[in-house]
């Protein structure tokens, strides 16, 4: 339900976060593009406090902290693409800037189907390998009810 109230950008932008750097990089080498850009935010290093809510959907409180990189990027035809990803992989950061931006341009078609949807379709299949593995060792409690004592 989520992903039907999302734009197509944020979409694909979620795609790029989310998905391990290795993928992505090796997905994107076997395109062989070589884009011209320039770094308007070179990537860097912050911190994101993370919030969470009691049972899912109680009172928020602040979870902790977890380390992103962003980065900026505008290509030779002007439009801006941005990134932020978690963890500390700057390599990872630049490129899904790149990726952003050119999905910005007339090459967004071939790009949807060559890397975005790869990608989406590895994502889905390692989320539903890991509920699989979660549904393994999940543990329901019952209680059995004996009659009353008096």
């Amino acid at each position: 339900m989520e992903q039907e109230k999302q734009t197509p950008r944020q979409r694909w932008m979620s795609v790029l976060a989310r998905t391990d750097a290795n993928a992505l990089i090796t997905h994107w080498d076997k395109l062989a593009l070589d884009p011209q850009y320039q770094l308007v935010r070179a990537p860097e290093l912050g911190l994101a406090q993370v919030r969470a809510r009691m049972g899912g959907t109680g009172n928020a409180f602040n979870m902790g902290d977890v380390t992103i990189t962003r980065a900026v990027v505008r290509l030779g035809s002007g439009e801006l693409g941005y990134s932020y990803v978690t963890g500390r992989n700057k390599r990872h950061a630049e490129l899904a800037a790149v990726v952003d931006a050119m999905m910005q341009t007339s090459a967004h078609d071939a790009l949807q189907q060559a890397l975005i949807s790869p990608l989406a379709a590895e994502k889905a299949e390692q989320e539903q390998l890991r509920a699989r593995e979660v549904a393994t060792s999940k543990v329901d409690f019952f209680t059995m009810v004996r009659g009353e004592d008096e």
